[in-house]
């Protein structure tokens, strides 16, 4: 896991027009709470470090419970006056929703699956057919009817046995993605007695008694993996990690023929098995851990098919024979190319697919077993997103992929790898008439200081004159090596609609160009993250798209380090910003070992106990980095639950930002206190509400109250 935001970020950003802000009339009772001072102090390398606001950890403390509720009292009363406003966009964007629809069935098995969607409910109904899609429906999963009564329902594992019969899915009410294991008998219906706490990830043996499961330690990090035996009462322990920057899953290939347990750190990997029809073997290893040696495998006749940084950050493919798979063995088929980086692999009877990444773009790359002849899948945009789907079948000549861009709504595809034709199975619909002619998608580059180019890719109305004072809404992210790929979002569409350019910057630490991307923007490296973007928003005011009394920022999560961190640089450059769930106290963070994801991490942002690299995160962490000066209008935004970025990072954020700055402008803090988590709300419909409520803040704003 890692401090990433799950949800479509533009569904949650905002922005309007250039008149002033309407005014509020505060009285004493309507000011913002200010947090009291306690300070606890931090001795490292020599410094002290003092943190005034250390008391909000507190999470059981009726005072800082208090104080959370006073800065939620405090929003509610600013945000009062968009009430109207906030109705007007939900009412706008759901009416773009098909409420009621389906996904498109996968087949895996005798089973085709898939879910499907009521108006009027909150959470997607899981279902199945045999044999055929126009069989008698049965339902495996009504979340709605788990949800009855609950106030945040969510599910990770979801995993069907071989025959059919049994359902292993595991459910969280709190939004701490702390997930217990249950076991469903699809025939009866009925749950089993099956009940296991912090279970991660699972797996079944071909047996269809024999799950594997893995489950978390005290800090959130999956550790053990287990092998449970139905009915049974004693798990066996197959595996334990010692090494706290390593996580572990477990999973089936797609062949069916293994059980695969990846052990992973930010930059090693190493991969176990057993075979899927002997549960009872002991666990084997492909190829042992090597420092910085990152690999994964999927398996197709009788050779394991391994993508392997060994040769270069970009991976290369080789294979190895199941029957002896060490290094020595191994037989390269696709070669490392320094301009193209292989981001994942699929294996299927007679042929292998290859994600990839070329000049910031994904790609498809189709290799035929038998004949050894390769082509690409070839998109019509010059800016899209495209992944790999469910593909659960192994024999079988189709893939099928999702595509999108930010004027074509998410289409799946299911592709011949003889043929080369494609069949669109479904584009989303998008109700209200929505025509892509009227929109326009462009993709730009930026120059940072060192000379990079950085993309950044725009969408905004046909009609629009390009000019200085158009609104703006920049997005970034750029961390973990995650590319952020542009896609679709009907509620992008009520910005657009208001006049409103949204632009992604696709800045270092992310994935766009491969590994390279990521290794410019992470550990002593991470700087360049923030000064691409800062040129990315002095690139838009140059260019005539926007200047900076009409450019709003968002990111969330890592994405929120980076709000926090240009925000201290260079605060002049932006009208607004809205920072969700941000990861904006990286040292104190980074120093507590207990806390989920902070050992894990130390590979992607630094240790602060290592001298060198707590000077440089010392550097840019918002919370050390806030001082006397003036700032935009910030909304910052929270879940007492969250699990990825506790909730008093924002919060000791908010009360020192509040002490600190010199400006009069609006800094509003929302806190979820009910059960929600790092991605806010679990129900589609308050999800929605959520939504309106950002897109108002910043619209009134910028004076748009309609």
């Amino acid at each position: 896991m890692k401090r990433a935001f799950l949800v479509i970020w533009v569904s949650l950003s905002l922005l309007g027009g250039c008149q002033s802000t309407p005014p509020r009339h505060a009285s004493a009772e309507n000011q913002p709470p200010i947090a009291k001072k306690v300070p606890h102090i931090t001795t490292i390398h020599g410094e002290r470090l003092v943190d005034n606001y250390y008391w909000l950890r507190q999470k059981d403390s009726p005072e800082v419970l208090a104080y959370l509720k006073a800065e939620d009292a405090y929003t509610d009363w600013f945000m009062k006056p968009t009430k109207p406003l906030q109705e007007t966009l939900y009412k706008e964007m759901l009416g773009r929703v098909q409420e009621t629809d389906q996904s498109v069935p996968y087949r895996q098995g005798d089973w085709f699956y898939y879910h499907r969607t009521e108006e009027g409910k909150q959470y997607p109904i899981h279902c199945r057919k045999k044999g055929s899609i126009d069989a008698p429906e049965e339902v495996t999963l009504d979340l709605n009817e788990m949800a009855r009564g609950k106030e945040f329902l969510e599910i990770n594992v979801y995993e069907v046995s071989d025959d059919g019969n049994l359902l292993a899915f595991s459910t969280d009410e709190t939004g701490f993605r702390e997930y217990t294991l249950y076991v469903k008998d699809l025939r009866s219906g009925e749950t089993r007695s099956e009940k296991i706490p912090l279970v991660s990830s699972a797996a079944w043996a071909s047996d269809n008694e024999t799950l594997f499961y893995v489950t978390e330690d005290d800090a959130k990090r999956p550790y053990r993996i287990w092998r449970h035996n139905l009915g049974e009462k004693a798990d066996t322990l197959l595996y334990e990690e010692k090494d706290a920057l390593f996580d572990l899953g477990v999973s089936r290939s797609r062949s069916e023929r293994f059980v695969y347990v990846s052990i992973s750190s930010k930059t090693t990997d190493e991969v176990r098995y057993l075979r899927a029809d002997h549960p009872d073997e002991l666990l084997k290893i492909v190829v042992p851990r090597q420092k910085d040696h990152e690999y994964d495998v999927d398996d197709g006749g009788d050779f394991f098919y391994i993508r392997t940084n060994d040769k270069g950050r970009n991976f290369r493919i080789v294979t190895a024979p199941i029957t002896d798979p060490r290094r020595e063995n191994w037989k390269e088929i696709v070669p490392q190319r320094a301009d193209v980086s292989i981001d994942d692999l699929g294996v299927f009877t007679n042929h292998f697919v290859l994600a990839e990444r070329e000049k910031g773009l994904p790609q498809i790359s189709v290799y035929d077993i038998v004949t050894g002849a390769a082509h690409r899948i070839e998109f019509p945009e010059a800016s899209y997103a495209v992944a790999m789907e469910e593909n659960a079948e192994f024999n079988t000549t189709k893939l099928r992929f999702t595509y999108e861009s930010l004027t074509t709504p998410s289409s799946v595809y299911d592709y011949d790898m003889i043929t080369h034709e494609r069949n669109l199975l479904k584009q989303q619909p998008v109700k209200g008439g929505y025509d892509p002619d009227r929109y326009q998608s462009e993709r730009v580059f930026a120059t940072a200081a060192d000379g990079t180019l950085v993309p950044i890719s725009l969408v905004y109305r046909k009609d629009l004159k390009r000019q200085s004072g158009n609104p703006l809404l920049l997005y970034g992210y750029g961390s973990y090596g995650d590319p952020t790929d542009v896609w679709f979002s009907s509620n992008r569409l009520s910005l657009l609609d208001r006049g409103l350019i949204v632009a992604i910057a696709h800045v270092r630490g992310g994935g766009e160009f491969g590994k390279r991307w990521h290794d410019e923007g992470r550990m002593l490296n991470k700087r360049n993250t923030f000064t691409d973007f800062i040129a990315c928003a002095e690139f838009l005011d140059a260019h005539r798209y926007t200047d900076a009394q009409h450019t709003v920022i968002e990111g969330a999560s890592a994405g929120g380090l980076l709000i926090g961190a240009v925000l201290n640089m260079q605060p002049r450059l932006f009208k607004a910003a809205l920072a969700e769930v941000p990861f904006v106290d990286v040292i104190n963070t980074m120093l507590d070992e207990s806390l989920p994801l902070t050992v894990g991490e130390f590979e992607e942002w630094g240790n602060p106990k290592i001298k060198e690299q707590y000077d440089y995160i010392k550097t840019y962490s918002p919370y050390d980095n806030v001082r006397r000066q003036a700032y935009p209008t910030i909304l910052v935004e929270s879940s007492l639950n969250d699990s990825q970025v506790m909730y008093w990072e924002p919060s000791k954020y908010v009360a020192k930002l509040r002490a600190t700055k010199t400006d009069s402008n609006p800094l509003v803090f929302q806190v979820n206190l009910e059960p929600s988590g790092h991605s806010g709300k679990s129900g589609r419909y308050d999800a929605l509400h959520d939504v309106a409520f950002e897109y108002a803040f910043m619209l009134w704003e910028f004076g748009i109250d309609k």
